[in-house]
């Protein structure tokens, strides 16, 4: 047999920075406008007089990565509960405040280490624009006032008896009602979350819901199950351990609305449902076919490939294997853009078929090596859709390689950097089962409004643009248009105001109230790249 081409590769280091281009942002700074008053507003059949809200980062304020000041002042519960003041709604709305400037980013930091990153921001370090879709921490080297420090927010020093939000960014439906939420901070807890510990009427003993009832509310808001399927989809699906299993989501969710219902006999409320996370920028904004390439490189490179593409042509002939999917690994560029070369563990490894070509003489031992990397690897399709983090990677050279090794394109990569089609259809299977639970909790009661926020963010992602109060905004975090925050997951302030109307019409709707919708133009959006001092 003959003898396979050794995987051999030349890349210009082109890639390095081409590899992760991005939309031209229009450089404009969302301008605000002052909001209405109220006018002709009712209550309805609900008492707003005592309004809390329960839900996770989305309720709580994040946005851009982390929970700061400025993000928490346009929470969606301090939103909603200043046209609440028009229908009955209490003067003051107290949430357990952050205290910090650009807030805390667990993703970036390291404490121990000495390194503290807070505030996601676009970044434009030389005055030519952002280089790419991932925004920079604030902190990092370069970054200027105030976005130059970040700082871990210590205990909540407010009264913990007077709270309305207590929303708390990363927990699943389970953590409302376990007392390990609050503690001990320990390995061996892994439900802890510092950010209820903080404000926690008594930590390790009390809940998040809990302490949510003992207030008294007469309406509440709760949102809460998108963690249930967001951690494993920005993981690129690969820790299916904290995905909710359907009977899990039901039995917690039943046991938070019938806590709610149960602690009076007149409260109401209203929920809102998952929207599908894989349709927000953090998996859009990054392409599946970003990697441009000249003539002259994709020569180079499909020389190199001609090997391991010989190799899977070899598993088919001499082995029997399968050959579509020999055909779909194979690995071929083009002038232009091209698609990443990715690890996919739903493959079947061929690990085996190799050694059989080695035993067989048909490789020799340099080769079999070189055909390591490939043994799960093919390149995307538009089915896949990549994390925003992925864009700190691709067109990288890995720790230890060189210059014609570049993640991406010779270097497939990594699994928790992409979500394949096959973890899509899990994600979007599962978030229409816990809709479908929610949808049926909620019209079990006829105390509960559903909001339907996944109809209206789907609505907007297929729209590409909506209009309210003569504002646009788009399924993006581009300024000044972009309605998400730069994390990619949640709205920025405006994209908050959007999604308070959505809850608003779903009470008015339910109870009869006539609640003003707001002015989404009083909300700021994204700003624009900011650049060091001096550019």
């Amino acid at each position: 047999m003959k003898k396979i081409i050794y995987l051999g590769y030349t890349l210009s280091l082109m890639l390095l920075v081409s590899a992760c281009d991005q939309d031209v942002i229009d450089l404009q700074q969302p301008e605000t406008v002052a909001d209405t008053a109220c006018e002709d507003a009712l209550p309805g059949a609900a008492n707003f007089s005592k309004f809390v809200t329960i839900g996770e980062s989305l309720v709580a304020g994040f946005q851009a990565g982390a929970l700061f000041t400025e993000g928490q002042n346009h929470s969606l519960g301090l939103i909603i509960a200043d046209k609440l003041k028009c229908v009955g709604g209490a003067a003051t709305f107290n949430q357990p405040d952050i205290n910090s400037v650009n807030g805390y980013n667990a993703t970036y930091s390291n404490p121990g280490g000495g390194v503290v990153r807070g505030r996601l921001i676009l970044f434009d370090s030389d005055g030519t624009g952002p280089k790419g879709p991932l925004p920079t921490p604030a902190g990092a080297p370069g970054v200027p006032a105030p976005y130059n420090t970040a700082d871990i927010p210590g205990a909540y020093t407010g009264d913990k008896t007077k709270l309305n939000n207590f929303a708390v960014p990363g927990v699943q439906l389970v953590q409302f009602i376990a007392p390990q939420t609050g503690g001990p901070g320990v390995p061996e807890n892994p439900a802890y979350n510092p950010l209820y510990a903080r404000f926690a009427s008594n930590p390790g003993t009390s809940t998040i819901l809990g302490d949510a009832l003992a207030t008294q509310p007469t309406f509440f808001l709760f949102w809460g199950g998108n963690n249930d399927v967001l951690g494993y989809a920005v993981s690129g699906g690969s820790n299916e351990g904290i995905l909710t299993s359907e009977a899990d989501f039901q039995t917690r969710y039943n046991i938070i609305i019938s806590s709610l219902l149960g602690s009076s006999e007149t409260i109401k409320g209203v929920v809102g449902n998952v929207p599908d996370v894989t349709s927000i920028p953090h998996f859009t904004t990054v392409k599946y076919n970003n990697i441009p390439l000249d003539a002259a490189t994709v020569t180079m490179l499909n020389a190199g490939f001609a090997g391991f593409n010989n190799a899977l042509d070899a598993t088919v002939a001499y082995l029997g294997h399968n050959a579509a999917d020999a055909a779909r690994r194979k690995i071929n560029f083009a002038a232009g853009n091209n698609a990443i070369v990715i690890q996919d563990e739903s493959l079947a490894d061929l690990g085996d078929e190799f050694d059989m070509l080695r035993a067989a003489n048909a490789i020799d031992d340099a080769q079999r090596a070189a055909l390591a990397p490939y043994e799960q690897a093919r390149q995307a399709t538009a089915e896949d859709l990549f994390p925003l983090s992925a864009a700190s990677v691709l067109g990288t050279i890995p720790n230890g390689g060189n210059a014609n090794t570049i993640i991406g394109v010779t270097v497939p990569l990594a699994d928790q950097y992409s979500l394949t089609k096959t973890e899509v259809e899990v994600v979007r299977a599962r978030t229409t089962a816990f809709n479908n639970i929610i949808k049926t909790a909620a019209a079990q009661s006829s105390r509960i409004a559903l909001a339907d926020v996944n109809a209206t963010f789907t609505g907007l992602v297929t729209a590409g643009a909506q209009s309210q109060n003569n504002v646009t905004i788009t399924p993006n975090f581009a300024p000044p248009t972009g309605a998400f925050s730069e994390d990619g997951v949640h709205p920025n302030s405006r994209g908050y105001a959007y999604t308070a109307n959505i809850f608003i019409n779903a009470i008015n709707a339910k109870f009869g109230s006539t609640i003003p919708l707001v002015n989404i133009g009083a909300h700021g959006g994204t700003p624009l790249p900011v650049s060091p001092a001096g550019l």
